[in-house]
């Protein structure tokens, strides 16, 4: 029904860092480029979570497909830093899970004019010059869901799968309702 495709998850090291000194440090691992963007980004392997460190020691995990992978990445990280004396303890201040990601497939086609205002011109954005989906604000819910025309939901803005899944739902009965009485 619904599955997470991306994990947003952020901490804090409590340290300053010499972003260059530990870009040398890390070697291949991490790409620094200060002209474009002064963080480091880190991937420890292809295909994996991407971590960005600030300068403060602020960091973000990027593209987990679960919490505890961002976890796991977290504590990786931590080690790493750890193990090449970067900081004293795998320890950080605080660490969370900021945002899930998550996909459905409504199985049916749908036209967005008519569903945007269907739903609700105050709960709705349409603009497909400028963006192909529906953004969709579901009340009583914090998260955005985005609506395709192609039956594809995604669901941002939440920090728990049951309420994705929720909302999904919602979103599913509320266009189920909608097309059955066109």
């Amino acid at each position: 029904m619904v599955k997470i495709v991306n994990v947003v998850a952020s901490g804090s090291l409590d340290v300053e860092f010499d972003l260059e000194q530990v870009a040398t440090d890390m070697g291949s691992v991490a790409e620094y480029s200060p002209k474009k963007y002064p963080v480091i980004y880190i991937r420890f392997k292809d295909d994996t979570p991407l971590i960005t460190l600030y300068r403060t020691g602020k960091y973000i995990i990027t593209g987990s497909e679960s919490k505890q992978q961002s976890r796991n990445f977290r504590e990786e990280f931590l080690n790493f830093l750890s193990n090449n004396q970067m900081i004293t303890t795998p320890k950080d201040e605080w660490f969370c899970i900021q945002n899930l990601v998550c996909t459905g497939e409504l199985d049916q086609s749908l036209n967005l004019n008519t569903l945007t205002v269907d739903l609700g011109l105050e709960v709705t954005e349409y603009e497909p010059e400028q963006f192909p989906g529906l953004i969709y604000r579901p009340s009583g819910f914090t998260s955005v869901v985005l609506i395709f025309a192609s039956g594809r939901v995604v669901i941002t803005g939440i920090q728990d799968f049951d309420i994705a899944q929720e909302i999904f739902i919602s979103v599913r009965n509320k266009i189920s309702e909608i097309t059955n009485t066109e």
